[in-house]
């Protein structure tokens, strides 16, 4: 039996402390797999639907942009993609810039055993950076029909950046795993976008980030676009080895917020890019529902005949002498690129006619445009991933 004269008495509620976890201010957050998109009372015809804008001083028959990639652009990618309406950007920091036979070294990294790819990738991306190179692929884009559209890490940015626009290049992207309006360097002086703004003769699109603030600040130093994403690409490691990611959906709509309320301050509309996590046609209509201008895709095209990379695809934003820059993936060689965007599809997952898909589901939600698009109904709804679908799981 116990002894009740023992225990201590209970401290009444209104004096018990209250003690505050982090996890009492998560929020929730989304992406493509927890949202759909819902009907509403207007639908129009898929011809009728007008995906064509002008971005960063570039016209664009389709909102895609091809990811800076080595795997996935090269001059030939270049050239194609602009032939069916679309840019491809060239990373400045790739084989493209380093080696005179770029194919040669593309092909090892393709070919090598899984167990040796970390190691052939870190030293094939010891050869240093050429400007001869860089300024014969500049010219080699613009040969093949296409703008050309180079990216770097803002480390490159200032270094190549003016000999970039001085030998025809049209946009300059400064991408990075995290972009920031500013950065804190002991070791060295860090770049000034503001500053590489107002010097760079061509516009300046600056990336990858997840957050309004942040966004707004960058567009507040001129930024000509800003590109949405971190870690969500097939061949991104930054999540896993890092932590750091915020799922599509939620960072889309935060920035296209800060684009909003900065484009009513000042008249300026700066686009906004998905960048990443899209493999489906019906994830790129999310994207664009989410708030996106623009949709920047990799592995997808990855699988494109055309594409570089062979079947596969590696990560290339953070390159790190000691951490990998991405997992090497084998996306395989499925079809042209004309079929995985324009179609016809011949496949039922999704992966094929990206454009058409997107263009099919403004259709059936009555918008003609993007800026339409960007207004319809957004819900929350992870079952529509499962609902009805037992048959297609278990195939």
């Amino acid at each position: 039996m116990i002894d009740r004269t023992e225990l201590p008495e209970a401290t009444p509620a209104a004096s018990r402390r209250v003690f505050h976890s982090k996890v009492d201010t998560i929020r929730p957050t989304y992406g493509f797999e927890d949202v759909s998109l819902a009907p509403g009372t207007d639908t129009v015809e898929p011809s009728d639907v007008d995906l064509t804008q002008t971005f960063c001083g570039i016209p664009l028959e389709i909102p895609i942009l091809a990811s800076a990639m080595d795997a996935v652009v090269d001059v030939r990618m270049a050239g194609e993609l602009a032939r069916l309406g679309g840019l491809a950007v060239l990373n400045l920091e790739g084989v493209q810039t380093r080696y005179d036979d770029p194919d040669a070294i593309l092909g090892r990294i393709a070919s090598a055993p899984d167990g040796d790819v970390q190691e052939l990738l870190a030293e094939v991306y010891l050869q240093p950076i050429r400007e001869d190179l860089i300024a014969a692929r500049l010219k080699a884009i613009h040969a093949a029909g296409s703008k050309a559209a180079v990216a770097a890490t803002p480390a490159a940015a200032r270094r190549f950046g003016p000999f970039c626009a001085e030998h025809g290049a049209d946009l300059f992207l400064v991408q990075s795993q995290v972009s920031s309006a500013r950065h804190l360097a002991t070791d060295y002086d860090p770049l000034s976008l503001g500053e590489f703004t107002r010097y760079m003769p061509i516009p300046v699109a600056v990336g990858n980030t997840t957050n309004a603030e942040a966004a707004f600040a960058l567009m507040e130093q001129g930024a000509a676009a800003v590109f949405v994403g971190v870690g969500p690409g097939a061949a991104c490691t930054t999540r896993e080895v890092l932590g750091i990611g915020v799922p599509q959906v939620t960072a889309i709509s935060d920035v296209a917020a800060a684009r909003d309320a900065y484009h009513a301050e000042t008249g300026r509309y700066v686009p906004v890019v998905a960048d990443g996590g899209m493999r489906r046609g019906g994830e790129l209509a999310k994207a664009v529902a989410a708030g996106a201008d623009a949709l920047m895709i990799g592995s997808p095209l990855a699988k494109a005949d055309e594409a570089p990379g062979r079947g596969t695809n590696w990560g290339m934003a953070a390159p790190s002498p000691t951490l990998p820059r991405g997992t090497r993936i084998k996306v395989g060689t499925t079809a042209s690129l004309e079929r995985i965007l324009l179609g016809p599809a011949h496949v039922t997952d999704g992966s094929e006619n990206l454009v058409g898909a997107l263009r099919q589901s403004m259709a059936a939600l009555g918008a003609r445009t993007i800026h339409e698009m960007q207004a319809v109904e957004m819900v929350y709804a992870p079952s529509t991933q499962t609902e009805g679908k037992s048959w297609q799981r278990a195939r």
